[in-house]
């Protein structure tokens, strides 16, 4: 059964990959590609709910080697499954959303080309984030990392044609080689000192691995491995400064945003980090620098989301914004509480996102929202879903992303580690920042004056369909291949936080996985004894300060995109006269370092290797040397080489004159 997990929609991918494309003789036609991805990952979800249940409720566990693929010495490299509580969650998390996205593909990729392809990507993306959360050792783990970079180049790259889209997704794969680079530093590290690549064995050997130093330096062996593959997560999980790639993503089609942003590429990280909590607990240092970083992420990337006019752009800084939270609750050890906004953000997250493609769709793909207004009354479904997953995103009590992100700055508050200072300004001002970007977003789509009709330069989505309808057309509603996934996400994005609110942190959902050393660290000690369910702490909510946070985000931009437009366009031409507006539409700068830093120092650097390695070094001495030294030596032992018997003879003289000369010297 295990096996049939991430099999099923592996199958569905290569049938639909090989047999219906050009590259198999396009013998399956849309019909029978999509029935049979869907189908596989239909499988797939049933199967991952059953074994939530067994490892829930019966209390069912796993950790074995399904395949041994080599033996190196003494080292172990195999294939396995580890069936815990947290694993069973994300193949739940996983297999649901790409369900839905797969179901949601079937309306928004109708007339697209590229509609087989794109299904056999999704269900590759889907197998690969499965082999990830459910290895039993960091070889099978490495694996799935790798496969869902892989599968991302392909899908941000998916209309290959496109100069922007190829960029892109080269973008996204260099940065991920940076962080996966220490990723696997980190994974060097643990298989040279502990001598085993599986979970367990390596928790075992960490009381040893804990005294340990890295040679030649007092460094910590545990902080310096720790931060090596939080490293490799920074670039999964798009940590500040390998952020760059995530918002560049959104040139792959609408669906592949949702099911990178939500549930499986950039949680690759958060879910590592938390099940090598052992490692982490040993290294406050790591614990700082990610709590440092994490902060960063939430605070810095959630302002960039208040400038951007492409309605799929404003949700991916959110994302990255969101992503930062989920790492602060790392940083202080709270990772049952990361792993619990991993999950009520996937179901919200994915509901913005494929929400943003059905308004794109009823706005003829449209996708800046200076262009929209008053699509509420064209899109009613598409307008409550959206609205609920938003009111998920602000934090607003009762609604899902209430219970994880209030738990995070709670925990935040209760850590006493250096950096929580910081962190605990960046969790609130974020609290502010997000409801604010958000509710602009949804005040600029959904309400306000229409004027969708006065695009000058009608920016397309990727999608690259076309319906009939000029720009100026009316908007409407997406087919029900479109809304069922919003109302089936919806239902999750409100109540699954209250559900499952108690249980994940405070009811032993994750004992035996999540280790957590309560004497240095004890924010989930004291989260315990404030939060005693989730009516309680609903209502308790609304005298908090992160409510009348978001509360005045939700406020504010209200009055200055439905009362005051002006306002927020006087701020605008203000702030370019100081640069702020020119340094935040730069995205702080980390662009262009990557490009003329980065990139052009490396080519300079090439060339100087070319120019004075290749050239003057290899070519000019080593190849060109060698050769010119041979002629030149020749060309003097040519002299002595003349062919006459009366030099060679003269040559013998002068030798037997030379020596005797020299013997007589020696007698004297």
């Amino acid at each position: 059964m295990l096996l049939a997990v991430p099999l099923a929609p592996l199958a569905g991918s290569v049938l639909a990959g090989i047999f219906g494309t050009a590259f198999g003789g396009n013998k399956f036609g849309r019909g029978i590609s999509h029935s049979l991805t869907i189908l596989g990952v239909l499988i797939s979800f049933i199967l991952s709910a059953l074994v939530f249940q067994s490892v829930v409720f019966d209390g069912a566990r796993f950790d074995q080697t399904i395949y041994e693929w080599m033996t190196v010495g003494s080292l172990k490299m195999e294939i396995g499954f580890l069936i815990d509580s947290i694993t069973a969650m994300m193949m739940c998390v996983v297999t649901f959303v790409s369900l839905m996205v797969h179901i949601y593909t079937m309306g928004y990729m109708e007339e697209d080309d590229g509609y087989n392809r794109f299904f056999s990507y999704i269900s590759l993306f889907t197998f690969s984030m499965l082999m990830l959360v459910m290895s039993n050792n960091l070889l099978q783990l490495f694996f799935g990392w790798e496969a869902v970079g892989l599968v991302s180049y392909l899908l941000i790259g998916f209309y290959f044609k496109k100069p922007t889209a190829t960029f892109a997704n080269m973008k996204a794969f260099l940065v991920n080689r940076v962080g996966d680079f220490g990723f696997i530093l980190g994974i060097g590290v643990i298989a040279a000192y502990t001598g085993t690549l599986n979970y367990s064995e390596i928790f075992a050997k960490l009381p040893e691995f804990a005294t340990q130093t890295l040679p030649g330096t007092d460094w910590s062996l545990a902080t310096v491995t720790a931060i090596c593959l939080f490293v490799g997560a920074m670039g999964k999980s798009a940590q500040f400064p390998l952020h760059a790639w995530l918002p560049d993503s959104m040139e792959g089609p609408t669906p592949i945003s949702a099911l990178i942003h939500a549930a499986t590429m950039v949680t690759a990280g958060i879910f590592m980090v938390s099940r090598m909590s052992p490692l982490y607990e040993l290294s406050d240092v790591a614990l700082n620098f990610i709590l440092v970083i994490g902060s960063i992420t939430a605070l810095f990337m959630g302002v960039l989301g208040i400038i951007q006019n492409d309605i799929k752009r404003v949700i991916a800084y959110s994302t990255l914004s969101q992503l930062g939270y989920m790492t602060i609750a790392l940083g202080v050890s709270a990772y049952s509480v990361a792993s619990f906004h991993l999950m009520t953000h996937a179901f919200f997250k994915a509901l913005l996102f494929l929400g943003a493609g059905s308004v794109i769709m009823g706005m003829h793909h449209n996708q800046d929202i200076r262009w929209m207004g008053g699509v509420r009354k064209y899109m009613p479904i598409t307008w409550i879903t959206f609205l609920l997953g938003n009111l998920a995103l602000i934090g607003t009590p009762f609604f899902s992303g209430f219970y994880s992100k209030d738990a995070i700055i709670e925990a935040v508050h209760a850590s006493n580690l250096p950096a929580a200072g910081f962190a605990n300004f960046a969790v609130l001002a974020g609290v502010f920042i997000t409801a604010f970007y958000s509710f602009r977003l949804y005040f600029l789509v959904f309400h306000g004056k229409e004027r969708y009709d006065q695009n000058p330069d009608a920016h397309h989505d990727d999608h690259h369909a076309h319906d009939g309808h000029g720009h100026d057309a009316k908007p409407h509603e997406s087919p029900w291949s479109v809304t069922a996934p919003l109302v089936l996400l919806a239902i999750p994005s409100v109540v699954i936080g209250a559900i499952a609110l108690m249980p994940m942190l405070f009811g032993g959902f994750f004992d035996g996985v999540i280790f957590i050393d309560h004497a240095k660290h004890g924010a989930m000690t004291e989260l315990a004894g404030k939060i005693h369910g989730w009516l309680p702490m609903a209502l308790h909510g609304f005298q908090t300060a992160p409510f009348w946070l978001a509360l005045a985000g939700v406020a504010v931009s209200y009055f200055f995109y439905m009362v005051k437009p002006e306002i927020p366009a006087a701020i605008m031409a203000a702030s370019k006269k100081i640069g702020l507006y020119q340094a935040l539409e730069g995205k702080y700068g980390v662009d262009w370092v990557y490009e003329n830093i980065f990139a052009r120092g490396s080519r300079v650097l090439g060339t100087v290797f070319w120019k004075a390695g290749d050239q003057a070094v290899i070519d000019g001495v080593v190849v060109n040397g060698s050769w010119k030294l041979v002629g030149k030596i020749a060309s003097v032992i040519r002299w002595f080489q003349s062919g006459y018997i009366y030099h060679y003879a003269l040559v013998m003289i002068l030798g037997i004159f030379l020596l005797m000369t020299y013997f007589v010297w020696l007698n004297k």
